[in-house]
């Protein structure tokens, strides 16, 4: 299979990552991550000019259909820049589970993203152990209204700051998974902020009998729609997963040539150039899975055991990654005024987040 990005991809790619290099260098991320603010209304205002927030929608939804290659293509800069922006939870995830409702809601809603007008937040995962979609048990019991939504949910990204919500729930009367807008400040949600690890905005949401009108009750049958959702996300979120195992390469690779013990530079220690073969060998399994299953879902190819294939492996290699570059930096490897830590634990975050790769490989052993 045949596989390279068309000369538009490449001139996509390169707009991103020069937009990043002017706004987004160490110092100015680490001040961000600092500030009150959950990221930057200026980067997230240009990423709405390069098209990037109607990328993935339908022409007919007033979107550029972009394919997952378009989405792929530029998702690495995000990663090798520690972008804290939401774009995955909000545009692909939240605006995905939109764009397969195709009501007149959730049109204008994917108008309001596209624009760069509001950001939205994906209300999934309920930390019970597992990304798995038979363990969501927040419960959308129907009403007179449309339905009422009951339970809570963990890892939001973006769930304090978003304009609205998108809820994956289930139906108490036929034990369906739906998808529920819930728009700020409705009566019943309890918030809860905190940043992560990695530096995102995110939130615990309790739901105490929310109510969500009929006309923003998206669609009440979503588990097809739900695992379409899931796999484009992951697909572009490995994207950025490589793009913060590339820098780490990158970064130790040069620190290891010009930091010097005994008159020499460590890297031509036995023990240090085995682990950089070792970093290399794990970026290119990496990018090459990426590129393979890219090119599957491209076509319309990829089956879930594909993306839990991409999963496992995205997470795994990452943790490989950036341990052995916190190894060979040594302890400064470790402390927040250097970049390499901040890297490991993007990766540990985006490993977690959609299921581990223990899950996603345990999927995969199950699927035969």
């Amino acid at each position: 299979m045949d596989f390279a990005f068309s000369q538009e991809q490449d001139m996509l790619r390169e707009s991103v990552a020069k937009l990043l290099e002017r706004n987004y260098d160490f110092v100015t991320r680490q001040e961000l991550v600092a500030s009150d603010a959950p990221w930057s209304a200026d980067v997230w205002s240009e990423f709405a000019e390069l098209g990037l927030t109607m990328l993935p929608f339908s022409e007919d939804q007033g979107g550029l259909g972009g394919s997952i290659a378009d989405l792929v293509a530029f998702a690495q800069s995000l990663g090798e820049h520690l972008v804290i922006e939401p774009y995955v939870a909000s545009t692909l995830l939240a605006g995905g589970a939109l764009a397969a409702s195709g009501t007149p809601t959730a049109l204008q809603w994917i108008g309001k993203l596209s624009s760069g007008e509001v950001t939205l937040a994906f209300a999934y995962e309920e930390g019970a152990g597992t990304a798995s979609p038979e363990q969501i048990a927040m419960a959308a019991n129907p009403s007179e209204e449309g339905a009422e939504l009951s339970g809570e949910k963990r890892l939001v990204i973006a769930g304090s700051v978003a304009d609205a919500l998108v809820v994956v729930a289930r139906r108490s009367d036929t034990g369906k998974l739906g998808f529920y807008l819930v728009e700020a400040g409705a009566a019943g949600l309890q918030i809860s902020p905190y940043q992560t690890i990695d530096g995102r905005s995110a939130a615990t949401i309790h739901f105490n009998q929310v109510v969500v009108q009929q006309e923003a009750v998206l669609l009440e049958d979503a588990r097809d729609a739900l695992e379409a959702v899931l796999a484009e996300a992951i697909i572009v979120q490995s994207a950025e997963a490589l793009g913060a195992m590339k820098a780490l390469l990158t970064i130790t690779s040069e620190y290891a040539m010009t930091r010097k013990q005994f008159g020499q530079p460590i890297g031509m220690f036995q023990v240090v150039a085995h682990r950089l073969a070792d970093m290399k060998i794990a970026y290119t399994k990496a990018l090459s899975t990426l590129t393979y299953t890219t090119a599957l879902a491209n076509s319309g190819a990829a089956t879930p055991r594909d993306i839990a294939i991409l999963k496992g492996q995205i997470g795994k290699l990452g943790h490989e990654i950036g341990e052995a570059a916190i190894q060979t930096h040594g302890g400064v490897g470790l402390t927040d005024e250097l970049d390499v830590g901040h890297y490991h634990k993007r990766l540990i975050a985006l490993d977690a987040s959609l299921g581990d790769h223990a899950f996603h490989l345990r999927k995969v052993g199950q699927s035969g």
